[in-house]
Formats: C-alpha cells, sequence, structure tokens
C-alpha cells in the first residue's frame, strides 16, 4: 500500500510510528466512533482542528475526541482576541487535508499547532494519518517535534 505523506515525513524525522486502518464505509468517522473502531482508548484519541483569528492568521488546535473546544482559553493561548474555526469548505485549500482526514502532520503551510495539555500525560496519541480510514499513533512529544508544536489547555 502507498505511503501517507504523513508517513513519509515521521520517517524523515526518524519517528516510530504505527497506522492504523478502520473501516469508514459506514460514514461514522467522528473522533468517538474512530476511538472505538480502532480500540483507541477516547482520550488517546486527537482531532485536528483548524480555526482562523480576526486578522486571518490560520492556527492548528489538536484536542481529544470526545472533548469541546475553548474558544476564549485558545485564543489566550495563541494570543489572539478572538478566533474561530474555518469553514468546511475551507479545510482541503488551506490545509491540503479533507474534513475527517485532517492530520496535523504535513499541512500545505507550517501553521502554529497547540496540543491540549492532557497529551503530555499520555504515552501515546492517535491522530489521523491524513486519509480517512487511517490514524497514526506516536509519542506525544515526537508529534510536538514533528509540528513543532507546544502544549497549552484548550478545553471546556
Amino acid at each position: 500500500m502507498k505511503k501517507t505523506n504523513v508517513e513519509r515525513i515521521l520517517e524523515q524525522f526518524g519517528i516510530q510510528f504505527a497506522i492504523t486502518n478502520y473501516d469508514a464505509s459506514d460514514g461514522h468517522i467522528d473522533g468517538v466512533s474512530v476511538a472505538e473502531k480502532t480500540g483507541k482508548a477516547v482520550e488517546t484519541v486527537f482531532k485536528t482542528l483548524v480555526v482562523k483569528s480576526g486578522s486571518g492568521f490560520l492556527y492548528v488546535l489538536l484536542i481529544p475526541v470526545a472533548e469541546t473546544l475553548d474558544l476564549k482559553k485558545a485564543a489566550r493561548h495563541l494570543g489572539e482576541k478572538k478566533i474561530e474555526m474555518i469553514p468546511v469548505k475551507d479545510i482541503q485549500k488551506n490545509t491540503g487535508y479533507i474534513r475527517g482526514g485532517c492530520s496535523p502532520i504535513g499541512m500545505k503551510k507550517k501553521y502554529k499547532t497547540l496540543i491540549h495539555e492532557s497529551a503530555h500525560e499520555l504515552e501515546q496519541i492517535t491522530v489521523s494519518a491524513g486519509k480517512i480510514g487511517s490514524q497514526v499513533t506516536l509519542a506525544p512529544e515526537e508529534l510536538l517535534r514533528a509540528t513543532e508544536a507546544a502544549y497549552a489547555d484548550l478545553i471546556m
């Protein structure tokens, strides 16, 4: 099977990772369903959210799939007055990925990235591998390194 861009990038960094594929044919691609399908604990599976500031800057935020993003907390950590989710129609043109397959690794551009601080306590974290039906699991510190991210309190 052809390697994804995510796999190639992680290999370039010398990062150990595991790919888990799941059946997405039922249309259930929300994070909680993906955690169940892959047999991963829900608190270890993170969703990738893309937000924009009033001045048009884009940011990438990763939070546990069962949690809700706190836009005000995230804006404070980003040094912005206000942020909002980008429209679904804008995800692919800004990231190169589609909704449900958006990985924080290998986006079209390098965006400032924050990962919810709960990841720091985990041995492994799972995020999208860049396409629907595929997840990548790796150490949170390695994800920080690959995305030049930082930890922050981002949830309600």
